[in-house]
């Protein structure tokens, strides 16, 4: 099935049901604050083998106790897609596991 962007009401509507997401230019974006670098390094570990699954992969950082997420869809112009709702809502699902907040 291809993939669609989606327009900038559809955009806004998917955000305000994940609390923390932001629209950051042509990207969706979040941040995690964590309680230490090895949880911060195992939460990374945990983002890719959900991206591994999906076939879809964002711009992922690891900094001190910080996990930092940017994604687009690459294939339809580096718009936001589904595609990019569904990692984000996967990654909110597991954050929790990892003290992320």
């Amino acid at each position: 099935m291809p993939v669609e962007p989606l327009s900038q009401k559809e955009i806004e509507d998917r955000l305000a049901e994940l609390p923390g997401w932001s629209l950051d230019g042509d990207r969706i974006s979040r941040s995690y604050r964590l309680d230490s670098h090895f949880a911060a390094a195992a939460m990374v570990v945990h983002i890719a083998q959900v991206q591994e699954e999906l076939d879809h992969h964002s711009d992922l950082t690891l900094s001190y106790h910080t996990v930092s997420l940017t994604v687009n869809t690459h294939s339809v112009g580096g718009a936001v897609t589904e595609l990019d709702f569904a990692l984000a809502r996967r990654v909110e699902e597991l954050a929790p596991g990892h003290g992320a907040s």
